[in-house]
């Protein structure tokens, strides 16, 4: 095992730790950013708040932007069971507009980048092999990003049914860590604010809760990275028996 693959996880690890006390940082300082107010402007809009929360995820999608704000900040606003819905149907809406975006209006622009790459043709047969799969797969994977594989997809030849449903399960996961962090964050601004000094074992329960939780994203993300490097090199390791398979004959006459 390599050193870069024993430190993965742990590397993974301090990412979540950094994001949970950047996000404690803007909601206990007393700053104004934007996204703050935008915060305090959903959690005024009451049952509407998930809803606008959601549709949020289109723009964002769409414009390339970084997500994971809105996902942290549905846990802080509304909890982890809304927090998970409200992420999950509106980071699944966006990548499905992005999606479309990419396979009609922006084709031609995405097939132009993403054609490139040395390792396009490879991920575009294994999808059309099994598109259901390793969509889910590269959704589990932090080594693809959210954004670019709302559009880069588009371009392959995986129908948009299958899409959906693989980027939607495949995403959960990360939602509920992300989510799961947005928790926490209001659990320690509770904390720190002195609204909540006698919740000792509900703030144990937390910790641990989101330790298991990012253990096992963690893990189901290493998973999907073997996965992918399997089913991208299955083809070409099949063809290369069949080479070999194919030649015996010919040496067995020659000699």
């Amino acid at each position: 095992m390599s050193n870069s693959t024993r430190s993965w996880p742990w590397r993974r690890m301090l990412i979540g730790a950094a994001l949970l006390a950047l996000l404690v940082a803007l909601l206990v300082l007393p700053v104004q950013e934007p996204f703050t107010r935008f915060l305090a402007w959903v959690r005024d809009l009451g049952p509407w708040g998930p809803v606008i929360l959601s549709a949020a995820y289109i723009p964002a999608c769409v414009l390339a932007l970084p997500s994971w704000p809105l996902t942290v900040g549905a846990g802080f606003l509304f909890g982890v069971p809304v927090g998970v819905v409200a992420v999950s149907i509106g980071s699944t809406l966006g990548a499905t507009i992005a999606f479309l975006l990419g396979r009609t209006l922006f084709r031609d622009a995405v097939a132009a980048r993403v054609l490139s790459g040395p390792k396009f043709a490879a991920i575009d047969r294994a999808v059309a092999r099994s598109g259901l799969r390793i969509v889910f797969l590269m959704r589990l994977s932090p080594v693809f990003p959210y954004n670019v594989l709302n559009y880069a997809l588009g371009v392959t030849r995986i129908p948009a049914s299958r899409y959906i449903l693989g980027s939607w399960l495949g995403m959960l996961p990360g939602t509920i860590m992300y989510v799961y962090l947005g928790t926490a964050a209001e659990s320690l601004r509770e904390l720190m604010s002195g609204e909540r000094e006698d919740a000792t074992v509900k703030y144990v329960l937390l910790a641990v809760g989101l330790a298991a939780t990012i253990l096992v994203t963690l893990v189901l993300a290493q998973i999907a990275r073997r996965a992918i490097r399997q089913a991208i090199d299955e083809p070409a390791a099949l063809a290369t028996a069949n080479i070999r398979a194919n030649s015996a004959p010919h040496q067995d006459t020659a000699s």
